[in-house]
């Protein structure tokens, strides 16, 4: 049973899309709406049909599903097998919802592409231009239990030849710009760079200042091993 809300005049939007920084969104969405007493949605645009998701994707929905009926939002919306932008799907449900407030992740946009092509947050604003557009920046600390990552610094990595060095300066060689987390106890580069590119956000193992393989990792959550393992 849903609570009633006193603040129907506001309305809160949650977009998330795979990756670890989903649920920190849906929290943050849940807090401002929270302290505003005010309807709480949660929308995912896929441009997949829903019977093609993989078990990574179907995984995510479910999580969604669950912090949607937890925090008592007022509807989890997925749009599957969606072939407009999705600045034009957001809009469209900001409308039918009555939405005042849209929380956004970090895009996996670059700088040339916002200058070339335009940032969704511009679009966004000349679609809805009414709407109050929050924009969360990725984790710079990953959820630990056990304390073995230490807080993320920025970083760089830079190819060389099939691998990828790890930098913390600047230079016009970098090839990803993201956030490094060192693990605990060793003196030695050895840890987790998260960056953002098309495909969403990546992590990526860091062993001696070096990447030797781009394969998507997942750091386990709270109350677990705090292990790493390899997505397959």
């Amino acid at each position: 049973m849903k609570t009633t809300r006193t603040r129907m005049d506001e309305g809160i939007l949650v977009c998330v899309y795979y990756g670890p920084n989903g649920e920190r969104l849906i929290r943050r969405g849940c807090k401002i709406a929270s302290m505003l007493d005010c309807p709480l949605y949660i929308l995912t645009v896929d441009p997949l049909p829903f019977e093609e998701f993989d078990a990574e994707r179907s995984d995510y929905i479910n999580r969604w599903k669950q912090l949607a009926k937890e925090y008592n939002a007022e509807e989890y919306i997925i749009r599957d097998n969606e072939k407009r932008p999705v600045t034009k799907v957001i809009a469209e449900v900001a409308r039918e919802s009555n939405i005042t407030q849209i929380i956004l992740g970090q895009t996996a946009q670059n700088r040339w592409q916002e200058i070339t092509k335009g940032s969704i947050i511009n679009v966004l604003l000349r679609e809805i231009p009414f709407i109050d557009l929050h924009i969360i920046s990725e984790a710079r600390a990953i959820v630990d239990q056990e304390g073995y990552f230490q807080k993320g610094v920025r970083a760089y990595l830079i190819q060389e030849g099939e691998k990828y060095r790890l930098s913390f300066d600047y230079s016009k060689d970098i090839t990803y710009e993201g956030i490094f987390f060192k693990e605990t106890g060793t003196d030695f580069n050895n840890g987790v760079f998260r960056f953002i590119n098309e495909q969403g956000t990546i992590q990526v193992h860091v062993t001696d200042d070096y990447a030797h393989s781009m394969q998507n990792v997942t750091i386990t959550g709270p109350g677990s091993e705090s292990e790493i393992w390899d997505k397959e």
